[in-house]
């Protein structure tokens, strides 16, 4: 079956389309603390969950596990998808960031970590919400505190379709 062709819809008057920037982030609980990475971004030494954007190609899952260990060095299994967080910078940027929930399996300390990264964390909920003006956004501590707060949704709730034709 031949798929149709849909028009933009919401285009600007140069052609273009607006889009987010999509996102994943993960967050990493190990007893009371969780995995975060303090980033040199603009300048400024900011905290947040390893976080990154979604490759070409890549499903979000695959995502979330490659910015981890990027960003910390880190091997993680996946339990849940934690929740689809929409934000705006001040700076005008918009956010579509899928916040998943995993496992903590193996460290490998003498991974190189991702430029920017300065090191990785493990933190509780309350030194960093006691750091909160050092967060790089508020999606930070809202995916830590809907975790705590119980909400899972299942891994199953993303479907790849990548190299599929229908």
């Amino acid at each position: 079956m031949q798929m149709k062709q849909i028009s933009s819809i919401g285009e600007n008057e140069a052609g273009t389309i607006w889009r987010p920037d999509v996102t994943v982030a993960t967050i990493v609980a190990r007893d009371d603390r969780f995995l975060i990475v303090e980033e040199l971004v603009r300048g400024e030494l900011v905290l947040n969950n390893p976080a990154g954007h979604l490759e070409p190609d890549e499903s979000l899952p695959a995502a979330a596990l490659r910015e981890t260990c990027e960003e910390t060095g880190w091997s993680v299994e996946l339990d849940h998808l934690v929740g689809i967080y929409q934000w705006r910078s001040d700076t005008g940027g918009h956010f579509l960031r899928f916040t998943f929930a995993a496992t903590a399996l193996q460290h490998d300390a003498l991974q190189a970590l991702d430029t920017g990264i300065v090191r990785a964390l493990w933190l509780t909920r309350a030194e960093i919400a006691a750091d909160a003006a050092r967060l790089r956004s508020p999606m930070v501590l809202r995916g830590i505190d809907d975790w705590l707060a119980g909400r899972r949704l299942p891994l199953s709730a993303c479907i790849s379709m990548l190299g599929t034709s229908a």
